[in-house]
């Protein structure tokens, strides 16, 4: 990059705050995916305007701008075409907390298990948990618009932003909605920013609603010898008028993937397990749970645990909060993927999954937020064998066929980044996907901040003919 540019950014931020050295760009040119991005300057602003001056530069220079922050994304959203990587995680103050109005008032750089914790001690709850929480940073969950397993009762992270302070890609610094759960004034930008992948604005400033923290929790799991057994659980306890904080599937190989890593008595002789949670008041929760793992029993579960401490309730989570860790002691390259469905089609797309790992020969497991029809089917394989990549290609490929087949969607949590972007105009249509150009090309009309990602550029080569599911 021309050592004018590098003078102008160092005079913005400070020049301790600006990267170039090889290995520092190294360091920001990779996300949780397979896939290698490239930054020429690393930049990390400090405040709103900051980032103002930053996207002024770049415009007047036709520079890329890749918004980023912890880096723990699973669809390349953070990945950087070139240009300068903008990294938020300074920004990193909570800035209030209000217990009176219920809401969070952080920078994009907080990362979200601090939230929670703080807000918990004030007898307050912020439910999203991307399985990230203890990294990722609440910009990235808002751009991605994060889910987590807690997601099945409460929402994932549109339904607790309130209001944001953007910088638009031309520099402007604007204000979306506030502090009031109810705001009709004019467009709602804040769902639309939501979401937009840092395709349409960097985010400086998140207003977060929170809500009282529940007084009890209760937590069991349900072992299966089948897997179609646990999925068609998965429906029922969804029909059987309750409505669990969590509902987590984990298939066999994943069991023992995670009994190999750490060696706990996982009951790896089952095809699946179940992991349900449920909350509330506490005279509640004990009905709730009992339901639920009635409906186990029922459809065929051969042992349900029931935790009766914390310290049990955490020894069943382990099976599914160790996976994303445990399975890349199979092979060295996680691709994770992460359609949805809705609730009553999980025991199909499980069926097709167990199919198409058949039909391919891939080392794959399954787990995911079973109970709002989230999966995750895993691939791990060799990144450096391009036969492997090649098939797990084709397998993400007929995935998405498969999930919006079943009236899904690509994406539940994960966002479109570009690992999906070829595939979004099946589920959007060229009609969908040509209304989003309009947009980003109204508030970003040099195309400068996150290109490439989504499809929103017109350089990148449409699906193939007859592919379109929308």
């Amino acid at each position: 990059m021309d050592s004018r540019i590098i003078a102008e950014l160092q005079q913005i931020v400070g020049s301790t705050h600006v990267l170039t050295e090889p290995r520092q760009l190294l360091v920001y040119s990779y996300d949780a995916t397979f896939q290698p991005g490239r930054a020429e300057v690393v930049v990390l602003p400090h405040t709103a305007a900051e980032v103002s001056a930053v996207l002024r530069l770049a415009n007047r220079h036709g520079l890329p701008v890749t918004p980023r922050g912890a880096g723990t994304g699973l669809s390349g959203g953070s990945l950087p075409m070139g240009g300068i990587a903008l990294v938020l995680t300074r920004m990193n103050r909570i800035l209030e907390l209000d217990a009176a109005d219920r809401l969070a008032v952080v920078e994009p750089g907080v990362v979200t298990a601090d939230l929670q914790t703080q807000a918990e001690a004030l007898g307050l709850f912020y439910p999203p948990d991307p399985g990230s929480q203890k990294v990722s940073t609440l910009g990235g969950n808002v751009a991605e618009n994060a889910g987590g397993p807690r997601c099945l009762k409460y929402g994932v992270t549109r339904d607790y932003v309130l209001g944001l302070e953007v910088v638009t890609p031309t520099g402007e610094i604007i204000r979306t909605g506030g502090r009031t759960v109810k705001n009709v004034s004019g467009y709602d930008l804040t769902r639309l920013l939501v979401g937009s992948e840092g395709t349409l604005g960097v985010v400086t400033q998140i207003i977060l609603r929170l809500i009282p923290r529940p007084e009890a929790f209760r937590t069991a799991m349900a072992v299966f010898p089948r897997l179609d057994d646990a999925s068609t659980a998965v429906a029922r306890i969804m029909a059987a008028g309750i409505t669990p904080t969590a509902l987590e599937i984990v298939d066999q190989y994943a069991l023992k993937a995670v009994e190999n890593y750490l060696h706990i008595g996982l009951p790896i002789e089952a095809e699946a397990v179940l992991v349900v949670e449920v909350d509330g008041f506490a005279e509640s929760v004990d009905r709730q749970l009992r339901t639920a793992t009635a409906v186990c029993s029922e459809c065929g579960a051969g042992e349900v645990r029931v935790a009766t401490t914390a310290a049990e309730r955490d020894e069943l989570w382990v099976a599914r909060r160790s996976v994303s860790t445990a399975i890349t002691q199979i092979a060295p390259t996680k691709i994770g993927e992460d359609i949805t469905v809705p609730p009553s089609q999980v025991p199909e797309m499980i069926r097709k999954l167990q199919w198409l790992r058949q039909k391919l020969g891939l080392p794959m497991v399954v787990f995911g937020h079973a109970g709002d029809g989230n999966l995750h089917p895993n691939f791990v394989v060799d990144g450096r064998d391009p036969a492997q990549l090649q098939k797990v290609e084709a397998a993400l490929a007929e995935i998405s066929r498969l999930a919006l087949g079943l009236g899904g969607t690509l994406s539940g949590e994960h966002g479109i980044g570009t690992l999906k972007a070829p595939f979004l105009d099946w589920e959007a249509g060229a009609e969908g996907i040509e209304v989003m150009r309009r947009i980003k090309r109204a508030l970003d009309p040099g195309n400068i901040l996150n290109p490439g990602k989504m499809r929103l550029d017109e350089a990148i080569a449409p699906a193939p003919q007859g592919e379109h599911h929308g």
